[in-house]
Parts: structure tokens; sequence; C-alpha cells
């Protein structure tokens, strides 16, 4: 059943797609053909398109299954427009080196933003990429600069493809007013352990109570292998950090989310604690939202109930459910608590 392959079961493997597209121009440059080469040693069907947005032919013979085809379909292309949006709170700037993501998280804003097109473009041309990014640190000086290069995908989960993610990291190290900043669901930090990064990336992990991560986080690495993964880096001097993120309100919650940081206090060397940021995000969700969610993952367990939270005014006229305040309050209060009883030197970003 089409609703069933939506659902796939946890798998640890390096994300491999099963359909791959290039735009011509990618094979201009070097990393557009070693990932040709990598697609041909793969036995994976490639295809040739004038432009992502011509993809129209994705085989499936339901809109479920043609969605879950899309989330393992590459697409190899150039990244032509060169203007970095902007990236608050987190940074700066977004840096592009890829849009979209294989994981199937039910919650994900990815799931309206990219909306009928999911597929995962990634882009070849890092050093306009990074000529672009000197730009904006130079008309910024004498204030440090930051950029996030996970605001519209998970860079880790595709590294062992492109080597985007270790381009950034090495040219990061060498500007004394730039900085690097990522997050991801994965674990695959190997690649970039032994990478000189100086100190200027920070590597966050998205974490959550194993319950979230179990039933709302399809196709990611699990909760010990995020937690293991965040102290390899940290034993590798890369600055640490933790979204805790969505927040959820479930039956058991409370412990929940404290053996999540018993699992970081343990696992987590002493120096990193320092350094070591939380950004706290509660669930929320739109109507819009919820109606994608539900027709992408009917057998979501993910509670949606308009009339179990409160209704908050954004930007621009639209709105976001939350929870309640009294709700609300509980988590953040128990949330901080664990973490200044765990961490005392560490820092939470913001809790929204």
């Amino acid at each position: 059943m089409a609703t069933e392959l939506l659902t796939p079961p946890r798998k640890s493997n390096l994300f491999l797609p099963e359909l791959v597209y290039f735009e011509p121009d990618s094979l201009d440059y070097p990393k557009g053909k070693k990932i040709y080469e990598w697609a041909q040693a793969q036995d994976l069907p490639i295809r040739m398109t004038t432009s992502h947005n011509r993809i129209t032919n994705l085989p499936g013979d339901s809109e479920l299954e043609k969605y879950r085809i899309a989330k393992r379909t590459l697409v190899v292309g150039v990244k032509k427009t060169l203007k970095f949006e902007q990236s608050k709170p987190s940074a700066e700037y977004a840096i592009p080196i890829a849009t979209g993501c294989m994981a199937h998280c039910h919650y994900c804003y990815l799931q309206t933003t990219l909306g009928a097109k999911p597929y995962i473009r990634v882009y070849v041309n890092m050093d306009d990429i990074t000529g672009a990014a000197e730009k904006y640190i130079q008309e910024r000086e004498p204030e440090i600069t930051r950029f996030e290069a996970a605001c519209t995908s998970d860079p880790l989960g595709l590294e062992h493809i492109t080597g985007s993610l270790s381009d950034l990291i090495r040219f990061m190290a060498e500007q004394p007013l730039g900085r690097l900043r990522f997050v991801s669901k994965f674990h695959h930090v190997e690649p970039l352990l032994d990478l000189p990064h100086n100190g200027h990336t920070r590597v966050r992990f998205s974490v959550n109570a194993d319950y979230v991560i179990k039933n709302f986080e399809p196709a990611t690495s699990g909760f010990s292998e995020r937690i293991e993964a965040a102290g390899k880096m940290a034993r590798a001097g890369y600055p640490v950090g933790f979204i805790v993120a969505p927040i959820i309100w479930f039956d058991g919650w409370e412990e929940g989310y404290a053996e999540l940081f018993r699992r970081l206090k343990a696992e987590l060397p002493a120096d990193a604690e320092k350094q070591l940021t939380f950004e706290l995000i509660q669930h929320r969700f739109t109507k819009t939202a919820k109606r994608v969610i539900e027709q992408r993952y009917p057998k979501t367990k993910l509670e949606m109930d308009e009339a179990k939270r409160k209704y908050k005014w954004g930007k621009y006229g639209q709105g976001k459910y939350v929870y309640p305040d009294e709700q609300a309050n509980a988590l953040r209060e128990f949330i901080t608590e664990q973490i200044f009883e765990k961490f005392p030197s560490s820092s939470i970003d913001y809790f929204t």
C-alpha cells in the first residue's frame, strides 16, 4: 500500500536516492562530475533536465507514492541566485548548498515550503557560493557574520554524496570574521572529524525524546546515534549545540525529556559545556501544514487538534497553533531546569 511506504522503518544507512537528475551546467564543475561518477558507480537511474522546474514526470501510481519517490530523488544543479536570505535568529544569512530533505518528519515546515516538489537539490558551484559569502563578510566588517547551512535541508545527510559541508567548514576556518552553523538529525559525522575548523563551525543536533523520534521522525538517525555523534564532534573540538524541537506534550513527556538530558550529560566531554547552546521550540502548526501532513502521513499520531491549542498571530497576518500558556510554561520550565541542572555553564538562546 502507498500509505505504508510513507512511514519507512528507521534505517541508519547513508542516503541512497532512487533517481538522479543532472542539469547540463552541473557537469561543467568538478563536483558535478564527481557526483555523476558516484551515481554511475551506484548503478542509479540517471536523467538530464534543463531545469529542476521541468521535472514533472516522477514515477508513482498515486500522489502519496509520487511524494515518497520525490523524497528519494536527487537533482544536481548550479546555484544561480547568490543573494543570500536572512536567517534570524540562528544567523545573519542562510548559505545555500542544498534544498530538500530525505527524512520524513511529520511536522516539518518543509512540508509546505517545498510544496509539490520535495525532491532534493544540491549545488555544485561551491566557489561561487563561498565567494558570495566572503563578500557578505566584508560588508559587515568588523562584525562577525554567521551563516546557517541547514535552513532548507539537512546537509550532513548528503555529505557522503556532495562533500559540500566539508568545503564550507574548510573555507570558514580561514575567515577571521566568518562563522558557520548547521543542524542535523543524522549521525554520519566521520568525514568532518579531522577537518581543520578553527572553532569557526558550530554543529547543532536536533534532538528530542525517544518517543518523538520514533513516532514522528522516520528515515532519520535514532536517539542514541545522534547523541553519540554529538559527543564525537565535541571531542573533535567543534562548538556544539542542540535544538530541542519540536517539544511535544505526550503521555510521559517529563521522563522522556529527562532521559534525553541524562544521556547528553553522560556523552558530552566536560570541556564542551562552556560553549554549549540550546534552542528550544515547542510544536506548532498552521492550517495549511495540518492539511498537508494529514494527506501525506494519514496514520500519523501527531496531535493537531485546534481546540486544544492557542492561536498565535505571526508576521504578515499569518498565525500558528501553539500550546496553551499553561502547557507551554510547564514544558519551558521543566526543560530549562533540566538544562541548567546538568549544564550550568551552557546558554539557552531562545524558547519559542
